[in-house]
């Protein structure tokens, strides 16, 4: 909890004010939210859900471009998430990861294998060193969750669609069955399992 200075003013959190503070601070490209360390304000009921979709006080927001603008301004600092101007950073919810991957496309083949994912809100990430593709599994039921990083510690969900797709173009490596991406290979399954599935 951040500690509030004597006769500093204190900003109540408010959806509209940080759309207009986001759209000042974001034009020309993302903006550099790494270099942004405002005071926090407090917490938004806004909630990314896992299927990539957001609300705010249980609504859906249904504009695009304002999900896409709050997107540019998402920030994580240790397992919380925030969404960050240059003048205020308040928290928001994210029930798993801020993006979900809808989409990719693959280069070439083998280590030369390029991976390019697209998130629901239009953003590409190359799979790659610095960023990795990585599974987790559900200990009770053994369901995959594939991730992708996206940037500063931000990734997206792979859905399943896309996820069945790179399964077709996986291949063995080393004990395990994964994918090449930029001459990285990411595991997905260790290969002896895989065959007993």
């Amino acid at each position: 909890m951040a500690k509030r200075m004597s006769g500093q003013k204190a900003v109540t959190p408010d959806a509209n004010a940080l759309e207009a503070s986001a759209k000042a601070a974001g034009k020309g490209g993302l903006p550099p939210v790494h270099l942004w360390n405002p005071p926090y304000c407090g917490d938004l009921d806004i909630r990314i859900h896992r299927d990539g979709s957001w609300s705010y006080l249980g609504s859906p927001i249904n504009r695009f471009e304002l999900v896409k603008l709050f997107s540019s301004i998402l920030k994580r600092e240790g397992e919380k998430f925030y969404l960050v101007t240059p003048v205020e950073k308040v928290g928001i919810t994210v029930e798993d990861a801020p993006f979900v991957a809808v989409d990719f496309e693959a280069t070439g083949a083998g280590e030369s294998q390029v991976l390019t994912f697209t998130t629901q809100v239009g953003d590409q990430t190359i799979a790659g060193p610095d960023n990795p593709v990585r599974v987790e599994r559900d200990p009770n039921t053994g369901e995959p969750s594939p991730y992708v990083h996206v940037r500063a510690g931000l990734e997206a969900l792979i859905d399943r669609k896309s996820f069945y797709r790179l399964m077709e173009i996986g291949e063995a490596h080393e004990g395990w069955f994964g994918l090449w991406s930029q001459g990285c290979f990411f595991r997905i399954i260790e290969a002896d399992a895989l065959d007993l599935a």
